[in-house]
């Protein structure tokens, strides 16, 4: 019996890159003036490991290239997608950030408001609640 690692490998190359997508698309959003800058490396890098994965010998290796290069094209996208949420309020923008301040100032729902960053408590908010936590009284 010969060992396979191809699942084990894809299923790590799988969650290491949602993980770091993720985390990385909220960070480099939050921060960056020009999303331009960072969308174009994803999407070079992307395609780089695109290519990577079609001219490599292994099987693992091009299997791992071909998981991270759809993942950093997919999180050129994102960041796009990411600001289309601060836009509507489904995630805080940064007020130091000057694309961020054109938002606040164009979008009446956006918000700097983080609404993960909280105790959770089990019960739902009242409309009482909600509203005091949104002009930052509680």
């Amino acid at each position: 019996m010969e060992i396979n690692f191809i699942g084990l490998a894809s299923a790590a190359a799988t969650f290491f890159a949602v993980w770091l997508g993720h985390v990385s698309v909220r960070k480099i959003e939050r921060e960056v003036e020009r999303l331009w800058i960072p969308a174009l490396l994803a999407l070079s890098g992307g395609i780089g490991l695109e290519l990577a994965s079609l001219l490599s010998s292994s099987l693992v290796l091009s299997m791992v290239f071909g998981i991270l290069g759809v993942t950093l094209l997919w999180d050129a996208l994102e960041l796009y997608r990411q600001q289309k949420r601060i836009e509507q309020g489904h995630a805080p923008a940064n007020p130091q950030n000057p694309r961020h301040a054109n938002i606040l100032a164009r979008h009446p729902k956006a918000t700097t408001l983080d609404w993960l960053d909280r105790d959770p408590r089990g019960v739902p908010f009242s409309a009482d609640e909600i509203r005091a936590i949104k002009e930052g009284t509680k």
